[in-house]
């Protein structure tokens, strides 16, 4: 039989095209059989959309696990699909990660940051496909981007890259560390569309960490602070500069943290983030709008949780923003002339990651509650009817899910808690079971409803499946409940939000759920602080995992990368009568009754939490003959990076749970 070569060409570009036009192609009619931590870490992540100009297609990036043999890494890659769902594909491939996706102004171009030959660079590809073109050639690599107004220039930041001295001192074994000093500064610079060579649009000693463009392109405003220190981010200020380079001008110099500027639309104002001139460390972001001239600031109406974080602007020129609210997260617009904000999506789960188009009337979002896994959408800001347009969990069938129910109830002192209580899959009215008691970190964490599902350090649908139910409260401290709620545990850790946890568990148990004689506990960093406190006060717990976990705030405040968090909460340092107040609140120094068996899990690189806070706990605890182990992850900070690293966690915990339940 003869075939057409012209004909086979045709039917295979055909099928290529349908395959890269449904997204079951790529992830097809995938069984989970059962929740283990690693089949849920493989499972892919969406996130980052990006909204097309005309508000047409939305560009979105979906992370891949790659776990085979020696590989224990991600990769990231882009999709693209139009906004009522259709023509779902693959945008880019190959074994380096592309992220960040924008569209170019006129939409012709899909850039993202990818890191090639030439580390991190920019790239543009047309929206109908082809070859990548390298757009930068940053020395040091580029760390974030934003196209000018009318598509002629980017702007984007670099951190300094090292000076020829300082490659010599490398290689001839003399690079000596100054601590505090020879600071490497983020940068703004500024390239046009048709050159490779881009220009630092200002000199001097600023670190940038955000950045608008002007409406008519001519300026820019940028938010920095004195150094790269993450302690210098409550210095940080917001200044304007011309976007072809020229003296910097001061626009907001509040003591605190001033971020996040956005021009209006009408380029005559400033929208931006800030603690209002107060120097806090706890975690407030107000929101206020300045004359792009210069001027007072002015607020507007604080929202619920005063935590914003901004989006842009809707067709009226009304700010949108995002915003947790209890356990859900929320989009909201907020007038310009102080009227109150107005929630604009359902209230039903986690609504994040808006982006909107140039006309201020459509935006891209991420969603997701506890049984649904997050997917990209679209809506009119009008009507807010979403359209589901990722897709790329159609065709992937999980195993049973334990149910996720909301729970209140009251504390102490009458202050009301909220917490989540995922039952065990297949649970049975009337059956006890073995409890897990989850703390997140922060303090101003918060567990909301996000997918129960993914494959965190933290895998709760593994846990459900093997019969465990989990209570993940918020207590006093958490984001998500308003400012005086997140004030609550000042100077109080391990006291206040020590009986928002217990009550909680007291509830489970009431509820006829939990088995009062099989309640252990895990939580990872201030978590973790709240495990190695919570073995002091009780022996309640027939056992605990401390995940990167404070013992010792005395010891803390002087290792951490952010002491004046933690200052923050305990009123200052502990010279000037302030000892009493870090130690009664370390649980090295309520060593005496402890006998809970306890999981010390860390970083060897943490430098947020660092390792001797783990490595105190562990030798009291081996000290006083505790049945203790200590579990170590090479190569890793404050959490695990790495999937089999991610996965291991859950394993060594239900290990270490089933052991000391006798399962």
């Amino acid at each position: 039989m003869i075939i057409s070569m012209k004909l086979f060409r045709i039917t295979v570009l055909s099928l290529f095209m349908l395959f890269l036009a449904h997204t079951s192609a790529i992830f097809a009619q995938t069984v989970i059989g059962q929740w283990t931590p690693e089949a849920m870490v493989d499972l892919p992540v969406v996130g980052s959309p990006a909204l097309s100009p005309d508000g047409s297609q939305v560009a979105y990036t979906v992370r891949t696990t790659q776990m085979e043999g020696n590989e224990s890494g991600f990769t990231t890659h882009i999709w693209l699909a139009r906004t009522d769902g259709s023509m779902n594909r693959q945008f880019t491939f190959g074994e380096q990660s592309a992220v960040s996706p924008q569209f170019s102004p006129d939409g012709r171009y899909l850039t993202f940051i990818s890191t090639r030959d030439e580390g991190r660079q920019i790239y543009k590809m047309y929206l109908d496909g082809g070859e990548a073109q390298k757009m930068t050639s940053a020395e040091n690599g580029v760390g974030s981007f934003l196209w000018s107004p009318d598509g002629s220039r980017i702007a984007y930041t670099m951190t300094d890259p090292k000076t020829e001295e300082e490659k010599t001192r490398e290689r001839e074994r003399r690079d000596v560390i100054m601590v505090d000093r020879d600071f490497k500064f983020s940068r703004i610079y500024v390239q046009p569309l048709e050159s490779d060579s881009a220009k630092a649009i200002y000199a001097g000693e600023l670190h940038t960490t955000s950045f608008d463009w002007s409406p008519d392109g001519n300026t820019i405003v940028f938010a920095h602070q004195p150094t790269p220190r993450i302690e210098d981010r409550y210095k940080a200020d917001i200044s304007t500069v011309p976007a072809d380079s020229g003296a910097v001008t001061p626009l907001v110099e509040w003591e605190g943290t001033d971020d996040s500027p956005y021009f209006t639309p009408c380029g005559e104002y400033v929208v931006f983030t800030s603690h209002g001139g107060q120097l806090e460390g706890i975690g407030i972001q107000d929101l206020f709008v300045v004359p792009a001239s210069g001027g007072e600031p002015r607020p507007l109406a604080h929202t619920y949780d005063r935590n914003a974080s901004i989006v842009g602007f809707d067709a009226s020129g009304n700010l949108l923003i995002t915003e947790r609210r209890n356990t859900l997260s929320a989009l909201y617009r907020v007038p310009l002339d102080g009227g109150e904000p107005e929630l604009l999506n359902p209230e039903n789960g986690i609504y994040n990651m808006f982006t909107v188009n140039r006309e201020g009337n459509r935006v891209s979002f991420s969603f997701e509650d506890s049984a649904t896994p997050r997917e990209i959408f679209f809506a009119d800001l009008d009507d807010f009817e979403s359209v589901k347009v990722s897709g790329i969990f159609d065709e992937i069938h999980f195993p049973e899910f334990g149910r996720t129910e909301l729970l209140t109830w009251e504390s102490y002192d009458g202050m009301e808690i909220e917490g989540l209580l995922t039952y065990p899959v297949g649970y049975k009215e009337g059956d006890r079971v073995p409890l897990i008691l989850m703390v997140h970190g922060g303090p101003a964490g918060v567990y909301s409803q996000t997918f129960t599902g993914q494959g965190n350090i933290y895998a709760i649908q593994f846990f459900a499946e093997q019969g465990y139910a989990l209570l993940r409260p918020n207590p006093r401290g958490s984001t998500g409940y308003g400012k005086e709620f997140r004030y609550a545990n000042f100077q109080d850790w391990g006291y206040g939000d020590y009986q928002d946890l217990m009550s909680g568990v007291d509830l489970v148990i009431e509820m006829g759920v939990a088995d009062p004689d099989s309640l252990t506990e895990m939580g990872w960093s201030y978590g973790g602080y709240m495990t190695s406190w919570i073995v002091t006060q009780t022996d309640r717990f027939k056992a605990v995992s401390m995940g990167a976990g404070l013992s010792n705030l005395v010891s803390m405040v002087g290792t951490t990368d952010i002491p004046g968090y933690l200052m923050a909460h305990m009123g200052g340092p502990y010279w000037g009568g302030n000892m009493e107040t870090y130690q009664r609140h370390s649980a090295v120094y309520f060593m005496d009754d402890v006998v809970t068996p306890t999981q010390i899990i860390h970083g060897s690189n943490d430098l947020r939490v660092p390792l001797g806070q783990a490595q105190e706990f562990y030798w009291a605890l081996q000290e006083k003959g505790v049945d203790s182990e200590m579990i170590l992850y090479p190569r890793t900070g404050h959490g695990p990076t790495e999937p089999k690293f991610i996965a291991d966690v859950s394993n060594q915990i239900l290990r270490w749970f089933n052991h000391h339940l006798g399962r």
